[in-house]
């Protein structure tokens, strides 16, 4: 009996020295994949450029032309409201959502720019993302890499996306 308590003392040793040993081995990291892609020079200048077209300036010009309109008619209605017939009133109102309609489709607009741009850039920057994040992941030793969304904490030490961002502007300017 002694000799089989001895033996599970040593299994049970070796499995404990066992798992020390492999989690030793495991090298654990965290990204932020969408930080790390329009953290890059390539999406910055994307993104600075896109602001500074003709098409976005005038669509961000006609949304705020139209909050302008908008603010000034619902002032207006409250000074003059007491004053106006029904008719007026009903006309304002019609002014009214008219331009909250176009204030509304300029925004839509605006969004649907800003999507289309953040998909461009995560689809251009895709190729050179991955081979950034293969090296640095290769040259540090990582074993198991997480996205850090999915962990509640880790160490500064432990996050890559600095690093894959460093090393994406490098591959994209020698490109």
């Amino acid at each position: 009996m002694s000799n089989l308590k001895a033996l599970v003392l040593v299994v049970v040793s070796m499995v404990g020295f066992a798992s020390v040993a492999v989690a030793a081995e495991t090298k654990i990291a965290v990204i932020d994949i969408q930080q790390a892609m329009f953290a890059s020079d390539y999406a910055q200048n994307s993104v600075k450029t896109s602001l500074e077209s003709a098409d976005f300036v005038a669509l961000k010009a006609k949304a705020e032309g139209s909050a302008a309109d908008l603010q000034s008619m619902g002032k207006e209605a409250e000074t003059k409201r007491l004053t106006w017939s029904a008719e007026q009133v009903a006309a304002q109102q019609k002014k009214m959502s008219y331009a909250k309609a176009d204030y509304d489709l300029a925004v839509q607009k605006i969004q649907a720019e800003q999507k289309e741009l953040q998909q461009q850039i995560m689809q251009e920057l895709s190729p050179q993302f991955q081979e950034a994040l293969a090296q640095v992941v290769k040259e540090e030793g990582i074993t198991l890499l997480l996205r850090s969304e999915s962990v509640i904490v880790a160490s500064p030490e432990n996050n890559l996306t600095a690093k894959v961002v460093d090393r994406l502007n490098q591959n994209t300017q020698q490109q």
